[in-house]
């Protein structure tokens, strides 16, 4: 079964926390080991100085992953964050920030994923994480 942007959605909507879903994530695109993430500036998120808050982008980072699973396995399915490492390159301002999570490895308990977090003004890498995820259904 193949994941849409529409089943995407209501992942998010069913799944996520109130306050994840108040950051208005949008599904940009699906791919068979990716999600592509849309997170909108909001200014009630910006940091002293202007920039989007680092834990606003690790929730972004986080979600985006658990859609390419849920995409590479066709459904969601339960599933937690074991490790999240994430390098913040330059603020963002003022700017959507698109955020494409991309699966290194799926197993039957493990996946592993690269995300990258881009100013879509500037086109330039804001952050990028590094996800590990326990599969547990």
């Amino acid at each position: 079964m193949t994941l849409t942007t529409a089943g995407a959605e209501k992942i998010l909507s069913a799944n996520f926390a109130p306050w994840i879903l108040e950051l208005g994530l949008t599904v940009d695109a699906l791919g068979e080991d990716r999600a592509a993430l849309r997170l909108p500036w909001p200014d009630r998120l910006a940091r002293e100085g202007g920039g989007l808050s680092g834990q606003a982008l690790m929730a972004a980072a986080d979600t985006a992953t658990v859609l390419a699973v849920s995409a590479a396995r066709g459904a969601y399915v339960p599933m937690t964050t074991v490790q999240q490492s994430t390098s913040f390159q330059r603020p963002v301002t003022g700017a959507d920030v698109l955020i494409e999570a991309v699966l290194t490895r799926l197993g039957r308990r493990m996946a592993f994923a690269d995300v990258t977090m881009t100013d879509t003004a500037s086109g330039e890498l804001a952050a990028r994480a590094s996800t590990v995820y326990a599969l547990l259904g």
